[in-house]
């Protein structure tokens, strides 16, 4: 497979405040490919889009901002003006686009295709799906982002061929997904909220309403913030607390010591519910790599004594997962329509 982050490597993409320009990436004179499906990543700082042939290969790719400042209509606006976007470039390549593939963040029932509920956005029980594919004329797959992310890392990336996957975002907040049996579970839409495990009882308030959730301990902001209330240096993120620790900075690894401590307690109670035989951590923190990989393994390690022991691996598709996760879905919501019902259990992936 031709990974899309050799494509994004090239730093081909620009954007302006109004649009982003398309990046067509296949090379002159080639013929022209298989059709495509369209994969969309919607975070809530920025969108990255992509027309993914069969084999995942990126034929285009963007990257623009998501307007969260100005409402959810506006969000959705751009995510359908997105949509819209790689649809002229499909047709100006000569590409026919099967589906849309895209995924959000915060509580997402696929099977309802309605997006429950996101802090960041500002939506609440909004049919994502229906108003997409009124404003687009596609069909679209939608899908929780780091559901996507945890699909793709199982089917490309760092969890491939395993059959009991933990997925671990973190970065400004802490979402896993989880994989038992080979599928997900999503639980219309409310599996994996594992940053709101309370693992300081009595701490730090969190947005949920509940005090001393993971969240508030190992996420990359509370990292950051952490290391600022305990020095009175501040830091731009925790990227810089990882680089004190690395040269031994006793505030950054008190710090680090208790975030790595606190994952590993909410670890602990995922495998002994879930017994993964892997979990994979993504996200901004984990570009750390063994900084926080290995006191994570020791300290998990120490907690468990019956329990099935996973291995602890570093995510391998980096900010591109949530992208590949979408297109995975739109290829595999096309391949169910072909299927007997009885084959897929009238569910769509």
């Amino acid at each position: 497979m031709h990974e899309m982050h050799k494509v994004h490597g090239t730093g081909a993409v620009h954007e302006t405040r109004e649009a982003a320009a398309v990046h067509d990436t296949r090379e002159p004179g080639t013929r022209e490919p298989d059709p495509c499906v369209i994969a969309l990543d919607v975070g809530g700082t920025g969108m990255k889009g992509a027309l993914l042939d069969r084999d995942l290969r990126p034929l285009a790719t963007l990257r623009r901002p998501t307007p969260r400042d100005a409402g959810p209509d506006a969000v959705v606006d751009a995510i359908a003006a997105t949509l819209e976007l790689l649809s002229r470039r499909a047709g100006e390549q000569g590409v026919t686009v099967l589906r849309a593939g895209v995924v959000v963040p915060g509580i997402v029932d696929e099977e309802r295709a309605r997006a429950v509920f996101s802090a960041n956005l500002g939506w609440r029980d909004l049919p994502m799906r229906a108003l997409l594919e009124q404003r687009c004329g596609l069909p679209v797959t939608l899908g929780h982002d780091v559901r996507a992310c945890g699909s793709a890392e199982a089917e490309l990336g760092a969890a491939r061929g395993a059959r009991d996957v933990l997925f671990v975002a973190i970065g400004t907040g802490i979402a896993a997904a989880v994989i038992s049996d080979g599928r997900p579970v999503r639980a219309g839409g409310h599996a994996g909220e594992l940053g709101h495990l309370v693992v300081e009882p009595d701490g730090a308030p969190c947005g949920c309403g509940a005090r001393g959730c993971l969240e508030t301990v190992a996420s990359a902001a509370a990292v950051a913030g952490a290391f600022t209330a305990r020095s009175g240096r501040s830091v731009d993120g925790a990227d810089q607390v990882a680089a004190l620790l690395a040269l031994g900075d006793p505030n950054a690894e008190a710090v680090w010591r208790r975030a790595t401590e606190a994952l590993a307690d909410a670890l602990a109670i995922a495998t002994t519910l879930l017994a993964p035989e892997l979990i994979v951590l993504g996200g901004g923190l984990a570009e750390a790599g063994e900084l926080l990989l290995t006191p994570v393994r020791a300290a998990l390690a120490e907690r468990l004594t019956f329990q099935r022991q996973p291995a602890v691996v570093r995510a391998a598709l980096g900010d591109e997962a949530g992208c590949l996760g979408a297109g995975l879905h739109a290829w595999h919501a096309l391949t169910d329509a072909t299927l007997p019902r009885e084959l897929t259990g009238g569910a769509t992936r």
